[in-house]
């Protein structure tokens, strides 16, 4: 095993289960927070893994556990205290002693932004600044894998929704953030760095159906639909009302074309081409077909 000091929040969800899997497998050991015992034993059983359970909201149920730590990565769902938990982490890593902080951020993260997940994304970016910690922002743009939330309709009803219009947005496939994940915790030159993460290119979603048709060899339509309709439906899924509201004024984002930039981290950090739409509609065809 490779020998260094990572902690990691967020382990088993979308991005975190891909870093977990990209860490696996370069042989780096690490350290997990989980919020319980069935997710403890599911990461003990990877070689070189040692789960913590504790709560983000609790430091004491972990900060003992970042002592010796190198290197921390930061991720939180998108919930109203998210800002606040961020931040405890992050004070906490600074009392411990921990070396450099890798967050996921999201695109655009700016404390002035009408979007309430990127006000307080870049709220806690500063809070880490202002603490000295030696930080890497990672900042991906919307997730492809978003879309495998409409994988029943696509693969039953050949549609998919969202309130976006025509707008072009230049998604990323998880997988690439992992792998910038996976270099800014092991290698050097990534310290003080904010890395913009997007796919090769930028799609509107009439574009993604046309995607998904083609590979799928069955026709998909794309339904834009206005921002109250998505916000009833987002209800009706049983969406938090706070995460309801973030999800729209996203929309709204995307929709004013703030999303376009294409950026080329991924090649300039992993060295390897970012995977694209197609490529990832091609992996994941089995759910969508």
């Amino acid at each position: 095993m490779k020998q260094t000091s990572i902690f990691l929040t967020g382990a088993t969800g979308a991005v975190g289960a891909q870093l977990v899997q990209q860490l696996t497998s370069l042989n780096i050991g690490f350290k997990a927070l989980v919020r319980t015992p069935a997710q403890a034993e599911q990461l003990n059983d990877l070689p070189n893994v040692e789960a913590i359970v504790g709560d983000l909201a609790d430091p004491t149920t972990f900060e003992n556990a970042l002592h010796g730590v190198e290197r921390a990565f930061l991720l939180t769902n998108s919930s109203e205290q998210a800002e606040s938990l961020q931040i405890g982490f992050a004070e906490a890593a600074h009392r411990a002693g921990v070396g450099h902080i890798v967050k996921l951020s999201q695109f655009a993260a700016d404390e002035s932004s009408p979007v309430r997940f990127l006000r307080y994304h870049a709220r806690v970016e500063n809070r880490i600044k202002e603490l000295g910690l030696p930080y890497t922002f990672l900042r991906p743009n919307l997730y492809m894998q978003g879309l495998l939330a409409f994988k029943e309709h696509i693969k039953h009803h050949g549609q998919f929704f969202a309130a976006i219009g025509n707008a072009r947005v230049s998604l990323v496939d998880v997988r690439d953030i992992a792998a910038i994940a996976a270099a800014a915790l092991t290698g050097p030159g990534h310290e003080n760095r904010t890395y913009d993460i997007t796919g090769p290119e930028a799609l509107s979603h009439y574009q993604l159906a046309e995607t998904l048709s083609h590979v799928l060899a069955k026709p998909v339509n794309f339904i834009d639909v206005p921002p109250g309709q998505m916000e009833k439906a987002l209800g009706a899924a049983g969406f938090p009302e706070w995460q309801i509201g973030g999800l729209i004024e996203d929309y709204a984002h995307y929709t004013r074309e703030e999303a376009s930039v294409v950026s080329d981290a991924v090649a300039r950090v992993t060295r390897k081409s970012p995977i694209g739409f197609e490529q990832f509609v091609k992996d994941h065809r089995f759910l969508l077909g």
